[in-house]
């Protein structure tokens, strides 16, 4: 079992060392286009509210204070720490995930029986993690509307998986 998988690692490094990008540079792009698309959402969301940056001053607030003083955006006051600390943390998470993704699709490109494998991780993964907000995030979800959040994520979603999509087109996935 562990056999197979460490051939592929090594044969999946060599070919990678002869492609133009490396696959740590994939995973960085691929976070970046998906922090890029959730953060420009919000931004976008904020303006249209008339509360700019409010949301991630909002998540900032529920993550590092615990939800103590979470009140609807038009009372909260703003702190450019708190966004920012936040927006950041988020951005990691997005690399993280990236090269995580990249590495993952990587191995399936070479070894076509984990490519579903990867493809039901993800999404699962997606599942759990809206799933987990909802269920321990109750003062945020009151909030900021669950929607926007799950569409934020749905477009980032789609702008990373556009990214990797493209580069590993011809990647073949068996059930």
């Amino acid at each position: 079992m562990i056999a197979p998988l460490t051939e592929t690692i090594a044969t999946l490094s060599k070919v990678q060392a002869s492609k133009g990008i490396t696959l740590s540079q994939e995973g960085l792009i691929a976070g970046t286009w998906g922090a890029a698309t959730i953060t420009l959402w919000f931004v976008l969301l904020d303006v249209w509210t008339g509360h700019p940056l409010s949301t991630p001053n909002m998540l900032g607030t529920a993550l590092f204070k615990g939800g103590s003083g979470l009140m609807p955006s038009a009372q909260v006051e703003l702190s450019l720490r708190m966004a920012g600390a936040f927006t950041a943390l988020h951005w990691l998470a997005f690399e993280l995930i990236g090269a995580l993704a990249s590495l993952l699709l990587a191995l399936a490109e070479h070894n076509p029986n984990l490519g579903f494998g990867v493809l039901l991780f993800f999404i699962l993964s997606t599942e759990g993690l809206v799933g987990g907000v909802m269920m321990f995030a109750e003062p945020v979800l009151h909030a900021l509307a669950w929607q926007s959040v799950l569409v934020g994520n749905l477009f980032a979603a789609v702008t990373m998986g556009g990214y990797l999509w493209r580069r590993h087109a011809p990647m073949v996935i068996y059930p």
